[in-house]
């Protein structure tokens, strides 16, 4: 489990290390203040971090089996995708979103059950979060108002549950549940209706929201509620000092 947990952490960073190497020249025009541009760092340092940490990662969760590998090159092939065109199309963030769908399912290849179907609707559901928080997350640089269909996807989660758990809730799934909802409309009130929306807080909101809604996915058991809760407070803690957005 550890070597999945760093291997998987390897591809994450990569694919972040690698974002800055393909939006050099983007950055150059508009973002001076980055690593590259702003002299911090080697253009050519960070695709070398960025290559080596993905290749390392690859590796890592490849030799865990044929199941594994396949889905760990569809990360990868999904996160180096979105590095490269994520400034040019529009659709950028359903890559993002798959980025997390094949995290999801790498991992879940190694356990005992493999990819089982509550690990797919489990996938499907972040899946479709992040497509909402990430179309949401566009308009910080925008003008104009918000677009409400995104918020069609930020309450997948609430349905596939409800599919998966809806004949024996159990009370661990309804806390959860009333609790990720609690945090859903906190986060959307700072934008939803609002003459002057703060995106900021919508998004730092949700993206913390992320670890809820890995909370419905292990709902019923309620060891994995607490875990999951304690990761939700290290987020938002950890927004204070490292910006989300």
């Amino acid at each position: 489990m550890l070597v999945v947990i760093l291997s998987a952490s390897a591809v994450y960073i990569g694919g972040m290390v690698l974002n800055d190497a393909f939006d050099a020249d983007f950055d150059r025009q508009f973002r001076r203040e980055r690593p590259i541009p702003s002299g911090a760092v080697s253009e050519q340092r960070v695709w070398q971090a960025g290559w080596s940490l993905m290749v390392a990662g690859v590796i890592g969760l490849a030799v865990q089996g044929w199941w594994t590998a396949v889905l760990s090159a569809l990360l990868a092939g999904s996160v180096i995708l979105y590095d490269a065109i994520h400034k040019r199309v529009t659709v950028s963030p359903v890559l993002m979103a798959a980025c997390r769908f094949f995290l999801f399912l790498t991992v879940a290849s190694v356990g005992e059950r493999g990819v089982t179907g509550q690990a797919l609707w489990a996938a499907l559901a972040l899946a479709a979060w992040i497509v909402g928080l990430s179309y949401i997350a566009r308009r910080e640089s925008r003008r104009g108002p918000m677009a409400y269909w995104p918020l069609v996807f930020l309450a997948m989660p609430g349905v596939l549950v409800w599919l998966v758990h809806g004949d024996q809730p159990g009370m661990s799934v309804i806390i959860t549940g009333v609790l990720a909802l609690f945090w859903t409309l906190w986060s959307l009130s700072h934008t939803v209706a609002r003459a002057q929306p703060h995106f900021g807080r919508t998004v730092s909101g949700l993206l913390a929201g992320i670890c809820l809604v890995d909370q419905l996915a292990v709902a019923p058991d309620p060891s994995g509620t607490v875990v999951y809760a304690a990761l939700f407070l290290i987020s938002l803690l950890a927004q204070r000092f490292i910006p989300a957005t």
